[in-house]
């Protein structure tokens, strides 16, 4: 039996259509911002303190478009799977890799090929940010 890491992530959508991928120290693998949900917070609530903590951006909670609940392996704990509410949201502010992130990328369409994607990123974020264009 598979161990389940739930979190909360952003399909985060710069003014320029492009999409933020957050790569963690020590790891090879791109991925959503975003994190883990403490027991008895909401999800867009821990989205909202991720992005802060790890970001430095503030969002409204009230302007996160709810996409769905995702499921893959997760990319840095080995026979663990991540249970993953994604929602979307639209900013125009810069972003400032801080605590646990390494690098920060803006990508399209185009230029995401050229990373390697954690398993949830490339099986379902991808597919999702890739239809919305």
């Amino acid at each position: 039996m598979t161990q389940s890491i739930h979190i909360a992530a952003a399909l985060l959508i710069g003014s320029d259509g492009k999409t933020l991928l957050v790569r963690k120290r020590n790891t090879t693998a791109f991925m959503q911002p975003g994190g883990k949900i403490e027991p008895g917070e909401l999800a867009v609530n821990a989205l909202a303190r991720e992005l802060d903590e790890e970001l430095g951006i503030q969002i409204d909670t009230a302007l996160a478009h709810f996409l769905g609940v995702f499921s893959a392996p997760a990319a840095n704990e080995p026979g663990f799977e991540v249970r993953c509410e994604l929602f979307r949201i639209a900013i125009s502010v810069q972003v400032n890799a801080a605590s646990e992130i390494e690098e920060a990328v803006w990508v399209d369409r185009h230029s995401y090929a050229q990373l390697r994607l954690a398993p949830l990123t490339l099986n379902h974020v991808m597919p999702i940010y890739l239809d919305l264009r």
